[in-house]
């Protein structure tokens, strides 16, 4: 009888081979994480700061004791500039979906804008 024995070497599993992320890969995943956490953060902020501030600023300019059209156009502008601050932050930091949507929000912001620097 012939008895005919196969031996493949093999080298031993690797962290690679199991599929368990390594230390390196976690920490990784932590700061990005923590950075997108970080830009919503700011974003929320700076689209917070962006209603408040024109519904004042428009409220004020079109209510208030005088009408002022230095307050309409500081409206108008704080209606463009804020949106795309929010755009730069999203898009500097990869989150180019939000970057992009807030280039589509200060692009919309132009024709209520011009309307605002019309009225005053």
């Amino acid at each position: 009888m012939l008895l005919v024995t196969l031996e493949i070497e093999r080298t031993p599993l690797s962290r690679v081979d199991v599929g368990l992320p390594s230390a390196g890969e976690l920490r990784a995943e932590r700061r990005a994480a923590r950075v997108r956490t970080e830009v919503a953060l700011k974003v929320t902020l700076v689209t917070l700061i962006w209603l408040v501030s024109v519904s004042l600023l428009v409220g004020w300019g079109v209510t208030g004791p005088e009408r002022q059209p230095g307050t309409l156009l500081l409206a108008a502008l704080t209606a463009v500039v804020l949106p795309f601050v929010g755009a730069v932050i999203a898009t500097r930091h990869g989150q180019f979906f939000l970057g992009g949507v807030y280039v589509v929000l200060t692009l919309a912001m132009v024709l209520p804008a011009l309307s605002l620097v019309r009225a005053g």
